[in-house]
């Protein structure tokens, strides 16, 4: 009797693929991806097509998430020093022949233009995920000691180039890779105290501090600019303290619930610069009000909560190490944004996830998600096919 075999459909064909992703998690970023899609629709209404590059930017982020998705967290592992060891190598090359624009010399052409210093966000944590893996268990001081010194290189270079946004975002997720790893308090505390101290100062005896004349050796100029904008930005409301001003203006004039979507006067009338890329948020804020804001801040939170319960439950330490600093770049992101458009923070080159325009950015998210998903689906999958105990 001949055996009859049905034949799979498409969809049956396709489910594995899809089994065990992480449906809490991609629930959030669908829901900040349409807040993001309804902010680029109203900001970039006279940009052409930025609402449909955005979209098509987030379709193609969606792709490398699900493609890298595929990929065991041992097979990421594996591309964590080539991919470390080009981006440094890409770095270097900037510093001797890269591309200058507007004073800050980032990119390089290899074919095409392209920046570097955006492999590092994730190369980075990459990297000292993978060098503390093949030192779980015996772990010594000198080993964090290491571990800085390969935090220190990248970081050194971004900020040479000048990038101070991107640096920032490149020492945050290494540093945040050491911390899980389990660096002492004793350590920590330090330069946390030194920090607090160095900030108060500055707050205290800031007129004196950016008074005509003085410069800062640490920073550029630019960099002290910025700070001292911060701190006032009615030294300069039509020049460089003209972005905060406006970006508070927008904030506060939403109310509790906004003027409305495709309503906002600061939007529309132009006051608000670049109001599709890193001031998006005050676009946003004006037309949707404290009430979208909390919206904005409650799915950040949850997407950043989600990343470090999937960290929590990974089966490595390269798995927790990575989920807990795709985690915090998340959080990172959007803590840095926010604070640099309502006026708390300097105003530094950083998007806002999901939400400001940008291609290279947009990919970056997509890829850390990737990654992210691929822990979580390596923990379910091995919860449901444990492998047989040992006679």
């Amino acid at each position: 009797m001949a055996v009859v075999f049905e034949k799979p459909t498409l969809v049956q064909r396709l489910a594995p693929l899809f089994r065990g992703f992480d449906l809490p998690l991609l629930l959030l970023v669908l829901l900040l991806a349409c807040a993001g899609l309804l902010a680029m629709y109203s900001s970039g209404y006279d940009h052409g097509t930025r609402f449909v590059d955005h979209g098509r930017n987030m379709l193609i982020a969606g792709a490398i998430l699900f493609m890298v998705a595929q990929v065991p967290p041992q097979k990421i592992m594996a591309c964590a020093v080539p991919l470390y060891l080009t981006g440094v190598a890409l770095l270097v090359a900037v510093a001797l022949f890269g591309i200058t624009k507007k004073g800050a010399t980032r990119w390089i052409n290899v074919g095409i233009v392209i920046q570097p210093s955006e492999i590092l966000k994730i190369a980075m944590p990459l990297m000292l995920a993978w060098w503390f893996q093949k030192r779980e268990g015996t772990l010594r001081p000198l080993d964090f000691a290491a571990a800085g010194l390969l935090l220190a290189v990248p970081v050194g270079l971004v900020m040479k180039q000048p990038d101070l946004g991107t640096s920032l975002l490149v020492l945050a997720a290494g540093l945040s890779v050491i911390f899980f790893a389990g660096l002492s308090w004793k350590l920590i505390l330090p330069p946390v105290l030194i920090g607090g101290v160095g900030i108060a100062t500055l707050v205290l005896l800031g007129d004196q501090l950016c008074a005509d004349g003085v410069r800062w050796v640490v920073l550029h100029d630019y960099q002290q600019q910025r700070i001292c904008t911060l701190l006032d930005p009615t030294r300069d409301p039509l020049g460089k303290g003209f972005h905060i001003i406006q970006g508070m203006i927008a904030i506060g004039s939403g109310g509790l619930w906004g003027k409305g979507f495709m309503a906002g006067t600061q939007t529309h009338l132009e006051f608000i610069p670049e109001r599709t890329t890193d001031f998006i948020f005050a676009a946003y804020s004006e037309e949707f009000g404290l009430a979208g804001n909390l919206f904005l801040l409650v799915g950040f939170l949850l997407l950043v909560w989600r990343g470090l319960a999937i960290a929590a439950g990974a089966n490595t330490l390269f798995g927790r190490l990575m989920g807990g600093a795709v985690s915090m770049i998340f959080f990172t992101y959007a803590f840095v944004n926010m604070g640099m458009v309502s006026g708390i923070l300097p105003v530094v080159g950083v998007p806002l996830p999901f939400v400001s325009y940008g291609g290279t950015a947009m990919v970056t998210l997509g890829l850390a998600l990737g990654i992210l998903m691929s822990v979580a689906r390596s923990q379910k999958q091995e919860t449901k096919d444990p492998l047989p105990a040992a006679l």
